[in-house]
C-alpha cells in the first residue's frame, strides 16, 4: 500500500488561511438571505432551493426547474398555468464547496464570472461596467446573477418588477431587491449592526448583500474535514487500501490530476470533454438551435467551443449528476466516460438523466442530439487522452473520490433556518 511520500504530486493540505476571512455576523444575515426567496422577482425561489445541503449543497437534478417549480430535489415539480416552468435551467446546479478560496479567479461552468480589472470594478461579469462596486470577492460577484436570470430567480417579462427592471438593464434590478430587503426591520437592523460602512438602513445596498452571502457560503460550505484532507495533514491511516490505490492512480498514471491539479482539484482551465448532449443548452443570441457551446459563449473564441471549467471535487459524492449538464448518474459512468468519450456517448441514453418531467419541454430536450453535423463538432472537441483502466481501478478511483467527502457535508450539519425575516417559506 503507497504511504504518503510515495504518491507523486500529492497538493499540500488546505487550512482556513487558504479561504477569505468569515465574519460570522455578516454570515449570520447571508444564512437569512440565501434561504429567504425575498431575492426572488416572484418571491418564490431562494438560492437554498437549488442549493441545499440535502443535495450536495446542488439540487439532485441534472438540469433544474428554477423560477416556477415546486420542491426540493428530484421530488421538484413545475408549477401549472401561469406559474409553470417555461424552460429548464440549462447546466447543472454547481455545488458551493470552498468557493471562497482566496485562490479562485474564476467561477460558473463557462467562466463567465472572474477576478478582472477590465471593467474598472474588479471583475469581469456580464454585468460589465454596471456591476455595483466594492464587492470583496468573485464569489460576492457571482452571487449577484440568479437573480437577474429569468429561468433562475427574476422571473418571466411582465411578472414582477425586478424582470421588467433586468430587462431594461441588469443593474437596474439589484436597486429594487436591496429596497425590499432593507425596508424589512430585521434586515436592516441587522446589516447596521454587522457592516460598519452602513449607519443606517437606508444605506444598504445590493453590494452588502452579496458579501452577507458570500460570508455565508464561506462560513457554512468550506470543506477541510475529509479523509483526504485527514491524510494530506499526516494521518497515513485516514484512507482505506482501497482509496489509497485510488489516489494513486489519481495523481499517478491514471492522469487525472492533470487538470483537477492543486488544493482545490482544479486547474481553473477550461477542457472539453464530449459529454452527451441534451437540454435548451445556453446559446448565444445568434444560435438557431439549443446547444451549449461551453466557455466560447464567453469568450467568442472557436478554439473555446465546448469547454467547461474543470469543477473542484470536495464532497463530489454527494454532488451527483455529474458533468455540466448532470449527464451521468453515478461517478462511476463519468470516470468511464473521461476514458473513453465515445463509447460512453453510444452507450448513454435519456433514462440516464435524473430530468423532472415537463411535458411541454419534451420536444426540446432532445432536439439537439437530431442535427448531425453538430453532435459531430462536439464529438471531435476533446481535449481528455485517458488510457482504459480495469474495473478494480476504476472502483478504487472511485473510492478515492468518496473519500473526499467532509464530515461536516455528509451530516448536513449547515444549519437552515426555521423562518426568514421576511415570513416567506422556507424551502427545507
Amino acid at each position: 500500500m503507497p504511504a504518503l511520500a510515495d504518491v507523486p504530486a500529492l497538493p499540500k493540505p488546505l487550512t482556513m488561511d487558504d479561504f477569505m476571512v468569515v465574519d460570522a455576523q455578516k454570515a449570520e444575515l447571508g444564512r437569512l438571505l440565501f434561504y429567504d426567496k425575498i431575492l426572488s422577482g416572484n418571491r418564490n425561489i431562494s438560492c437554498g432551493t437549488c442549493h441545499h445541503p440535502a443535495f450536495g449543497t446542488s439540487d439532485g437534478l441534472s438540469l433544474g426547474l428554477g423560477e416556477g417549480g415546486l420542491g426540493l430535489g428530484p421530488e421538484r415539480v413545475s408549477g401549472s398555468g401561469a406559474d409553470k416552468i417555461v424552460k429548464r435551467v440549462p447546466r447543472n446546479a454547481p455545488a458551493l464547496w470552498n468557493l471562497g478560496a482566496k485562490s479562485i479567479s474564476v467561477l460558473m461552468h463557462d467562466g463567465r464570472i472572474s477576478a478582472n480589472p477590465i471593467y474598472g470594478n474588479g471583475f469581469n461579469t456580464p454585468a460589465e461596467e454596471w456591476l455595483p462596486d466594492g464587492l470583496e470577492t468573485v464569489l460576492a460577484a457571482q452571487a449577484l446573477f440568479p437573480m437577474t436570470s429569468s429561468i433562475e430567480m427574476a422571473g418571466n417579462v411582465g411578472e414582477n418588477e425586478v424582470i421588467g427592471a433586468t430587462r431594461d438593464r441588469i443593474d437596474a434590478a439589484w436597486p429594487i431587491i436591496a429596497k425590499r430587503v432593507r425596508t424589512i426591520p430585521a434586515y436592516g437592523d441587522g446589516f447596521v449592526a454587522a457592516f460598519s460602512e452602513i449607519e443606517k438602513a437606508e444605506d444598504v445596498s445590493i453590494t452588502q448583500i452579496a458579501d452577507a452571502l458570500a460570508h455565508f457560503m464561506v462560513q457554512d460550505f468550506t470543506s477541510l474535514d475529509s479523509p483526504f484532507d485527514a491524510f494530506l495533514r499526516g494521518d497515513e491511516a485516514a484512507l482505506t487500501p482501497q482509496q489509497m490505490n485510488g489516489m494513486e492512480l489519481f495523481f499517478g498514471d491514471a492522469g487525472c490530476s492533470g487538470c483537477h491539479a492543486g488544493p482545490l482539484l482544479t486547474d481553473q482551465q477550461f477542457h472539453a470533454l464530449g459529454l452527451p448532449a441534451f437540454g435548451p443548452g445556453r446559446t448565444r443570441k445568434f444560435d438557431p438551435y439549443a446547444r451549449d457551446v461551453g466557455r466560447m459563449g464567453e469568450t467568442d473564441d472557436l478554439n473555446d467551443a465546448y469547454r467547461f471549467r474543470t469543477p473542484m471535487l470536495r464532497n463530489v459524492a454527494l454532488t451527483g449528476p455529474y458533468g455540466h449538464n448532470g449527464a451521468y448518474p453515478t461517478l462511476e459512468r463519468m470516470i468511464r466516460h473521461h476514458m473513453a468519450p465515445e463509447a460512453a456517448r453510444h452507450a448513454w441514453a435519456p433514462d440516464d438523466l435524473t430530468l423532472p418531467n415537463v411535458s411541454w419541454l419534451s420536444d426540446i430536450d432532445f432536439v439537439i442530439q437530431q442535427d448531425q453535423i453538430e453532435m459531430s463538432r462536439q464529438a471531435r472537441a476533446l481535449d481528455i487522452k485517458i488510457a482504459l483502466r480495469s474495473d478494480s481501478d476504476i472502483a478504487a478511483l472511485v473510492a478515492f473520490l468518496e473519500s473526499l467527502t467532509g464530515a461536516a457535508a455528509n451530516a448536513e450539519n449547515s444549519r437552515i433556518p426555521e423562518q426568514v425575516p421576511s415570513g416567506l417559506k422556507v424551502d427545507r
